[in-house]
């Protein structure tokens, strides 16, 4: 079962409206997209670095709302620095 569930929408570089979502299951993120309301969800294989810094800046919000814990952000930041060095001090 997924522990968390973020979603957001970003404009594609061709001017393309996609809604995106990530779930944490486990240990690691899965992100999907689609176009439309009524398109199925596509899963990507390597999210950019623009979704995952909108994923951790969902994280930071819901961590002190206080629905996540503070480790989560830390964890998010390792693997975002691992996948893009130098864009994210963990």
């Amino acid at each position: 079962m997924p522990k968390a569930e973020v979603s957001w929408s970003r404009t594609t570089e061709e001017g393309e409206k996609l809604q995106c979502y990530a779930q944490h299951v486990g240990d690691k993120w899965i992100f999907y997209s689609r176009g439309k309301r009524f398109d199925q969800w596509q899963n990507i294989e390597k999210p950019p670095l623009e979704d995952w810094l909108e994923l951790l800046d969902s994280v930071q919000r819901r961590i002190n709302r206080r629905l996540l814990r503070p480790e989560e952000e830390d964890k998010l930041k390792k693997i975002i620095s691992e996948r893009f060095p130098g864009t994210v001090t963990p």
